[in-house]
């Protein structure tokens, strides 16, 4: 080991006796100040001229236990994902956007708009029909409600205009969100 090696490493041998007149000090600055983190005790360290890297005095409020969880709320969007729910429609479109042939595939989405301060009063819900080879939008319906018949109200209209002699079948997929 080279010299210079060992006197560093006996000039910085942990001395505990010093950790324990940091902490002291931690603890009376929470005490005062329950909810600064690590780096505002940091600082309040610093002015009390005791030099302690940010990294120590974490290491030390971990071992005390005096981490702050003021901050630790996270917030998230709301997601009401709950997994598989029913049964699940083989998909039949396969990412194939586009038909050579009328009235073959038909999509349709329930979508919701919302307005002012996006309370329950303040939103609408719209749904169509829309055929994928024409662009032509078969039927549609706004709702202040999403409700089942809301959305078969759209489809029977739809069905309606599909003329009756057709050689194909008609593909109607929705992405079963609503």
């Amino acid at each position: 080991m080279a010299k210079s090696t060992y006197e560093y490493i006996i000039s910085h041998e942990p001395n505990g006796s010093s950790d324990q007149s940091v902490k002291q000090t931690i603890q009376i600055i929470k005490k005062n100040h329950p909810a600064y983190g690590y780096r505002r005790v940091t600082g309040e360290l610093h002015r009390m001229n005791i030099l302690v890297n940010h990294k120590k005095v974490l290491v030390l409020m971990r071992e005390l236990q005096l981490l702050s969880t003021a901050f630790n709320k996270r917030t998230r969007k709301y997601n009401s994902y709950r997994g598989n729910v029913g049964t699940v429609a083989k998909n039949l479109i396969n990412r194939r956007f586009f038909t050579d042939h009328p009235y073959q595939k038909l999509v349709t989405d329930v979508t919701e708009v919302r307005w002012g301060t996006k309370t329950i009063d303040e939103r609408a819900y719209f749904t169509c029909i829309y055929d994928l080879f024409s662009g032509e939008i078969l039927s549609h319906q706004v709702s202040k409600h999403p409700t089942v018949e809301f959305t078969t109200t759209v489809l029977n209209r739809a069905v309606k205009k599909i003329p009756k002699n057709l050689k194909y079948r008609t593909t109607v997929p929705s992405d079963q969100g609503f």
